[in-house]
């Protein structure tokens, strides 16, 4: 490289295994799935080339829920290739995902960040039960919608952030996003907060009777409000979203199928080579059941996920009504009506629950930090046969900072100032098996040519 030498240059990054990177660098993009095993991208994503430009090194992928937990009912974090990845920090508990090894990964420092992808609460949910920070951005903000980064500090979050965002000319969705692009560490200010108006939409998603939050996290959540106060925030509360009621019954499952099915049929036909010759999600489920003791093994057989995408018809007249549905019950009627009509400047709830709903049928940001570890007691209906443990005591939880559209500036402030204020990522450890004992080059060294490093924490 010549010229001065980005913040960036020479640390290690870690990318979810949906996020495609060029054969020649010794790691498989499969989305979990040995269907898509040896298969050769025509291009890197853009967030990898970019990452790779600032001097970034990307060391692997990361586990994920076999095809970003669109595949069935299956364990969460769980996937063919990679098998079954847990939580730091209890055993076998929940990681969340679908970017599971991606929040593992930073909880016990595998790398100094990594990249996840979100529709719904993929990033903001194992950041939260990691012990981590993330950032689902703006739908735009990153080249492919979705992708953002997670870290084990805001600052480290706001980095990465930096070198991924910015508009790309292979994707249309991009041609809002701020150019040129802004450099997110500007806006790491711990008196973010003060003056600044937080709304707390509590109706719904604060309910817990309807077992959204569990006891424990509201009691924490509400000491975390005083917290703001204290910071000079002014606590709006409550702010609830006019369509709070709506959420449960949207039409967002249905569209998020519909675009997976397109999506991912593209995908495929774009690949140079796919050595299982697939072609298709009806391919897909056809190569599952041909290959059980690859992907149905026992407890792991469900692809009901795949066989609705792939019943789906595209986009028509249909998908498109749903599709503006979403949009006025996330947006209209959603976060920018709550904003508005209590002139707020961002909207705060825990990061458990439906939180990530309207913000996924927005397209809007959400900044998820640390809170203090719940203190729960596992419930013995709560464990099933080949499942993870929720909840489980002692698991983390974080606190989500919602606004609209390309408001990560703010966002990241007041995370920014929430964090340095509270310091609560270290009062809770990993549990000692789950620290990691070897170096990286006694891992490296024995990687077959060809093969990622597959992170299952």
């Amino acid at each position: 490289m010549t010229g001065k030498r980005s913040i960036l240059h020479g640390i290690p990054i870690l990318l979810k295994d949906n996020i495609a990177t060029l054969a020649g660098e010794g790691m498989n993009t499969t989305a979990g799935s040995h269907a898509l095993l040896g298969s050769i991208v025509r291009n890197e994503a853009t967030v990898a080339a970019k990452l790779r430009k600032a001097g970034a090194i990307i060391l692997g992928k990361t586990n994920l829920s076999e095809w970003s937990q669109a595949r069935g009912n299956i364990p969460i974090g769980w996937s063919g290739r990679g098998g079954q990845t847990t939580n730091p920090y209890f055993p076998g508990a929940n990681p969340c995902g679908s970017s599971s090894g991606s929040g593992v990964a930073m909880a016990i420092g595998l790398a100094a960040g990594s990249l996840g992808t979100e529709t719904d609460g993929s990033i903001t949910c194992p950041s939260s039960f990691n012990n981590v920070v993330g950032i689902k951005p703006t739908v735009g903000l990153t080249s492919r919608a979705g992708v953002g980064p997670i870290a084990r500090s805001v600052t480290d979050a706001a980095i990465i952030l930096t070198a991924i965002a910015g508009r790309d000319g292979r994707d249309n969705f991009t041609s809002n996003a701020p150019d040129p692009a802004l450099d997110y560490t500007r806006f790491l200010d711990p008196q973010s907060l003060k003056g600044k108006r937080i709304g707390v939409p509590r109706k719904f998603f604060m309910d817990t009777t309807l077992d959204i939050v569990h006891p424990s996290i509201k009691i924490e959540f509400e000491k975390a409000l005083g917290r703001v106060k204290e910071l000079g925030g002014v606590i709006v509360d409550p702010a609830d979203l006019p369509s709070a009621e709506e959420i449960l019954t949207s039409r967002e499952v249905f569209t998020n199928k519909i675009q997976f099915k397109v999506a991912l049929n593209a995908y495929i036909a774009s690949l140079d080579h796919v050595p299982t010759n697939v072609t298709s999600v009806a391919d897909i489920i056809r190569f599952n059941d041909a290959h059980k003791e690859l992907e149905e093994t026992e407890g792991h057989e469900d692809q009901s996920g795949l066989i609705l995408c792939e019943a789906t018809l595209g986009y028509n007249s249909t998908y498109h009504e749903a599709l503006r549905q979403n949009y006025l019950i996330g947006r209209d009627r959603g976060i920018d009506a709550a904003l508005k009509d209590n002139n707020l400047d961002a909207l705060l709830l825990p990061s458990d629950g439906h939180t990530t709903r309207p913000a996924a049928m927005a397209g809007y940001p959400i900044v998820t930090g640390e809170l203090p570890p719940r203190d729960t007691k596992p419930l013995p209906e709560t464990q099933a046969p080949y499942e993870t443990l929720y909840p489980a005591p002692g698991i983390p939880f974080g606190l989500s900072f919602i606004g609209t559209a390309y408001t990560e500036p703010s966002l990241i402030g007041f995370a920014y100032a929430y964090e340095q204020y509270t310091n609560t990522r270290l009062e809770r450890r990993a549990y000692k098996e789950a620290i990691p004992t070897i170096q990286l080059k006694d891992v490296i060294t024995d990687v077959e040519s060809g093969h990622s490093v597959i992170f299952q924490g």
